[in-house]
């Protein structure tokens, strides 16, 4: 497996056949577990398509495996980052990170995606 982030918050690694490996660590990692869970079921749900689908949620582990969505960015134009990002909130999501560490690029389809929703919020209007 290659990883590919090792923070204070969680670490990711990316399998060889393209499974995704996110295991939550460090404060609130319970909290931020169980709403990334949430919001990738609920984004499902919504059929947003440019999201990582969720195929294994391990709460003894805090580790959550998805589907592959992308390589990282060095650089969106920033107008181009808040389209994608307003984009997500038609599915009734809004990112509370929205950064360019957040955006991938899925070269299959050429379309942008969001990953990364440990703190973002179903807005009220849609539950």
């Amino acid at each position: 497996m290659l990883k590919v982030k090792d923070t204070l918050r969680s670490t990711v690694q990316v399998s060889f056949d393209g499974r995704v490996f996110k295991t939550y660590h460090g404060r609130d990692a319970r909290t931020r577990f169980e709403n990334e869970v949430r919001i990738l079921r609920y984004l499902e749900f919504k059929n947003c398509d440019f999201v990582p689908r969720l195929i294994e949620a391990d709460q003894a582990k805090l580790r959550i495996i998805t589907t592959h969505c992308g390589t990282r960015l060095e650089h969106l134009d920033p107008e181009r980052a808040r389209e994608i990002f307003a984009e997500l909130e038609t599915y009734g999501v809004r990112h509370d990170d929205p950064d360019i560490r957040n955006v991938t690029y899925r070269q299959s389809d050429g379309r942008f995606c969001v990953v990364d929703f440990e703190l973002a919020t179903i807005l009220p209007e849609w539950k």
